[in-house]
């Protein structure tokens, strides 16, 4: 449990950084308070219950997140710290979603498996846009970018920006260029 709450911790920072450009204790207060948090609390803790084995209590925050939420985020699933959930109205991902560090969400998005099982596989510091789908087993590297309404159903590569129905590439960000900062090995910034 110490762990999700260390990452719920770096989430809060994160999205107080992308909101307010601070991560001072009144930005992260503010963040308490907007949409989207409570569905990120609720999957920390959700994240939290499954890692110490209280697979009940995993069960009642999954269900607390649907009902006050409006966002289902299947149980199982796996992202790393600096998660954020602009807003949550919608949201919906599959339990076996794996993603890295610094995933940021906006509202209406769907992350399922297909006829297969398969789930999508993120990478660190992916942006997706309202509204957009990604469905399958499709890989998305880091620093990668979906627009609005995007329909993913192909991997896309690293610093990579993707749009429409099918998804395709529309820029490519050179590594130097795409301002992915390295992840401090402490989880903080």
């Amino acid at each position: 449990m110490l762990n999700a709450l260390r990452m719920l911790g770096e989430d809060l920072r994160e999205k107080a950084r992308e909101c307010y450009k601070s991560d001072e204790p009144q930005a992260v207060a503010k963040v308490l308070m907007s949409d989207g948090t409570l569905s990120m609390v609720l999957y920390r803790l959700m994240q939290g219950s499954r890692e110490s084995h209280l697979g009940a209590l995993e069960m009642v925050f999954n269900k607390l997140n649907s009902a006050l939420g409006n966002c289902v985020i299947g149980r199982g699933t796996e992202f790393g710290p600096g998660f954020v959930l602009f807003h949550s109205t919608g949201v919906v991902i599959n339990g076996k979603v794996r993603g890295g560090s610094h995933v940021h969400l906006h509202h209406e998005v769907t992350l399922g498996d297909n006829e297969e099982g398969e789930s999508p596989m993120l990478g660190s510091h992916i942006r997706i846009g309202a509204g957009a789908k990604l469905i399958g087993g499709v890989k998305i590297g880091d620093g990668a970018r979906i627009g609005a309404n995007a329909v993913v159903v192909r991997d896309v590569d690293p610093n990579t920006t993707v749009v429409g129905i099918p998804a395709r590439p529309v820029h490519r960000r050179p590594r130097e260029s795409a301002e992915l900062p390295a992840d401090p090995p402490n989880g903080k910034h």
